[in-house]
């Protein structure tokens, strides 16, 4: 950092007495003293224009559209999670869950609905309480299918599209650290109440990033890509029937 500052004041004066020799040697040529006093006050009457405009407009919008593309980056990123891991665990899980009635109340999203019903739901995801018993949930098959997606979760977690995007990078580590959790039980079975608690506390802090992240996703697919936008609503699992076929 510091050899950058220093860098930036040696070309700063390097810039001043560049401008300085021009002037003189106009001077040398000219000798008009005035005219090059009245176009170096006219220079500097444009000079906070000139900032305004590079800096404060064309920067900012330079800095939006670049934005706006690793959105877009990011968005598609988040579609294959959601392809290849995410809907999967949606469904999968949801239906251990004693008040998976309430959530898919909440949840199942319609063609009909406005950013209003998108936020309202994004904020029960946020605050969302699943009852789940551990007990009554498959781990060994959820281990499995978690071991199945381990190379698949690395590669997102090395994505640099995702560094700027702490919500979906926290819902990575979700699964990673349940992941992990299973692994390192050399049995599934006969696990302790206390342990069987602590399991179902990442299962519940997987499942709020995941279904709020999903929420996210899927309104960004109803204003960019209705096509799209479509499948889920044939597909997702908050829904009474599910079925791909259009009717």
């Amino acid at each position: 950092m510091r050899k950058r500052f220093s860098l930036i004041v040696y070309l700063a004066i390097a810039f001043v007495v560049l401008s300085g020799i021009a002037y003189f040697i106009h001077y040398l040529i000219f000798r008009d003293i005035h005219h090059i006093f009245i176009y170096m006050v006219g220079d500097l009457a444009f000079l906070p224009l000139e900032v305004l405009l590079v800096v404060f407009i064309i920067e900012r919008l330079l800095a939006r559209r670049e934005t706006q593309a690793k959105l877009e980056k990011l968005n598609m990123v988040m579609g294959t999670f959601f392809s290849e891991l995410g809907n999967r665990l949606l469904q999968d899980l949801l239906k251990y869950f004693d008040n998976r009635l309430e959530i898919s109340r909440h949840l199942n999203i319609t063609e009909s609905w406005t950013k209003k019903d998108f936020q309202r739901a994004v904020d029960f995801a946020h605050h969302l309480k699943v009852e789940l018993d551990c007990r009554n949930i498959d781990l060994d098959g959820l281990k499995a299918f978690l071991v199945q997606k381990r190379e698949f979760l690395l590669t997102l977690l090395g994505n640099p599209s995702l560094l700027e995007h702490d919500r979906f990078t926290d819902l990575l580590w979700a699964i990673t650290h349940l992941d992990e959790e299973l692994e390192a039980r050399p049995s599934l079975t006969g696990l302790p109440d206390k342990d069987l608690e602590h399991l179902a506390g990442d299962i519940r802090r997987l499942y709020d990033n995941l279904s709020s992240e999903w929420l996210d996703y899927v309104q960004h697919l109803k204003s960019k890509y209705p096509f799209l936008f479509s499948l889920v609503l044939r597909t997702h699992p908050f829904q009474e029937r599910q079925s791909p076929i259009v009717t």
